[in-house]
């Protein structure tokens, strides 16, 4: 020990944990990974568990739903749960709900109780990532959280990537309910290591002695709004948006409770969300840009394998195995990165991602097309994530910069609940523009192609006289030509659909690239410190 640190009185000396820092990170990024896995492992199985419990493949998609509205609402609220419990404790109890209503899901014998468990899961999930990435701001001294929160940020991009393939694969080979009964080891496993390893820094004793009241109002606009918007980001696209009375009724339920909860929160003396910290651009920017990054790669995420499954007819399987270069690249940048984080300031490292986040989308409207092969796509996908990796790490730690240790739970609930609203929004945006411009394109196409059309008519004769070739008859070779062609011009629309919609997501990638050099110098070498001068 330094004389500098023999010289500190006991309270005033910086707390260190007991154990080893990376061994405590490797624990609490476990934990975050197992539940990121659940938000995008159950997708491919709805079918089976439609088919399963006796509903619709359109019922089937409240399994996620209600999954995510528990989460959402839970999310934002973290820091104050773990303040008024114990951060420890409070880790502990959502690990073991998440980890028993996993199994409970595994063995669901009615819809109904599936949906049940599954928002149990999704509120104890939904303290799992933001505890997390708090534990690891506390373990870490500043200088080090750039690598901490590296490995933070693998279990928060790679698991969605996985999550997927390792669901189809589990669901083919064995059975829906395998892909939760799975959680069940890794959840006891975790829970054993917590309890052994973490534990809370002085700070919060300091904090939870002082007492915190129940916001009674704040959680009920909270739940209310929170679960309202979710909801529509969910169902939306399904039921039409704002055409549905049910979307328009919970929109207007959602704005004005959301409203109300900031408003109620800023005022009130023990709120349940620090909105004042928003007060700080800083902070406020952070979260911006967590928000649009989760638009930007859940919605890249989504997009690729839809095009390759729909279009290019892959497998599931297969589609997996062009976003897992993806996932790869992302493995090892995030170490990288936040090595450089030691070196050079947030902001510039943050621009440079949008940058590659900004031309990777753009190259995606090049090379995009009907004829792309497996290694162009792999490679497509690649130029497509590189950037995610230069954004993750630095954006989370300027969202830390010039916020007080007692104020980390509250920051990464709320950054992390930017991210996952991101992610829904994300999905809701693509899936609504890509049904959107493919029906533009397709009535622009359909309009070139009329009797009157010489171009259109010799393709008809020439796909006709094809079909008489092959053995049929000149009225069938005739009607499976004009069928030839409108599959065509549906195929088209849709690769034009794509390309619009990457145009749009390389814009928004250009915005933040602007915004990132308006974000507060650090000190590299002091982690979440705001540079002097």
């Amino acid at each position: 020990m330094s004389d500098t640190a023999q010289a500190l009185p006991l309270e005033q000396a910086p707390w260190v944990p007991r154990y080893n820092p990376w061994l405590i990170g490797v624990v609490v990024a476990l934990a975050a990974f197992m539940e990121v896995l659940d938000t995008s492992i159950a997708n491919v199985a709805l079918p089976y568990m439609a088919g399963s419990l006796g509903v619709s493949n359109d019922d089937s998609t409240w399994v996620l739903t209600s999954y995510l509205v528990s989460n959402a609402i839970v999310l934002p609220i973290s820091g104050w749960l773990a303040v008024r419990f114990g951060r420890k404790r409070f880790f502990m109890t959502c690990l073991a709900i998440f980890t028993v209503s996993s199994v409970l899901c595994g063995m669901a014998t009615s819809f109904g109780l599936l949906l049940l468990f599954r928002a149990m899961q999704g509120a104890g999930g939904g303290g799992l990532q933001p505890m997390a990435q708090a534990i690891l701001a506390d373990t870490f001294p500043p200088e080090k959280r750039g690598l901490a929160f590296a490995l933070y940020g693998i279990t928060a991009v790679v698991a969605p990537t996985i999550g997927p393939t390792l669901g189809g694969w589990i669901t083919f080979n064995y059975s829906w309910r395998w892909i939760f009964l799975i959680n069940l080891p890794v959840g006891l496993l975790t829970v054993g290591l917590v309890f052994r390893l973490i534990e809370d820094p002085p700070y919060l004793g300091r904090l939870k002695s002082a007492g915190v009241r129940l916001d009674y109002i704040g959680i009920a606009l909270l739940a209310l709004g929170v679960g309202a918007l979710q909801v529509i980001l969910d169902r939306g696209e399904e039921d039409d948006w704002f055409g549905a009375h049910s979307i328009l009724t919970l929109a207007i339920v959602s704005g004005v409770c959301l409203v109300s909860l900031v408003i109620w929160e800023w005022f009130s003396k023990h709120p349940i969300i620090e909105v004042r910290l928003f007060k700080s651009f800083n902070y406020l920017s952070a979260n911006l840009m967590m928000f649009t990054l989760g638009i930007l790669l859940f919605s890249s995420l989504v997009m690729m394998p839809l095009f390759l499954q729909t279009l290019l007819g892959y497998t599931a399987e297969l589609a997996g195995l062009v976003l897992s270069g993806g996932g790869v690249v992302l493995v090892m940048a995030m170490p990288v990165v936040g090595q450089l984080t030691t070196k050079l300031q947030a902001r510039y490292i943050i621009a440079f991602g949008w940058l590659c986040l900004a031309i990777g989308m753009y190259y995606s409207t090049q090379r995009i097309d009907l004829t792309i092969s497996f290694v162009s796509a792999s490679w497509l996908r690649v130029a497509q994530v590189v950037g995610i990796g230069f954004l993750f790490v630095p954006i989370t730690l300027a969202a830390y910069i010039g916020m007080p240790a007692e104020k980390s739970n509250a920051v990464a609930g709320m950054i992390n609940f930017m991210r996952n609203i991101g992610s829904s929004v994300g999905t809701s945006m693509v899936t609504t523009l890509l049904d959107r411009r493919s029906e533009y394109h397709q009535s622009v196409l359909v309009s070139h192609t009329t009797p009157g059309s010489q171009n259109f008519q010799n393709l008809v004769d020439g796909a006709t006289q094809l079909f008489i070739h092959s053995g049929m008859s000149p009225p069938d070779a005739q009607h499976r030509a004009y069928a030839s062609v409108y599959q065509a011009v549906q195929g088209q629309a849709a690769t034009l659909a794509y390309i619009d919609t990457f145009w749009v997501l390389s814009v928004f990638s250009s915005i933040m690239f602007v915004l990132s050099f308006v974000l507060k110098k650090n000190d590299p070498g002091a982690g979440g410190e705001v540079a002097a001068g």
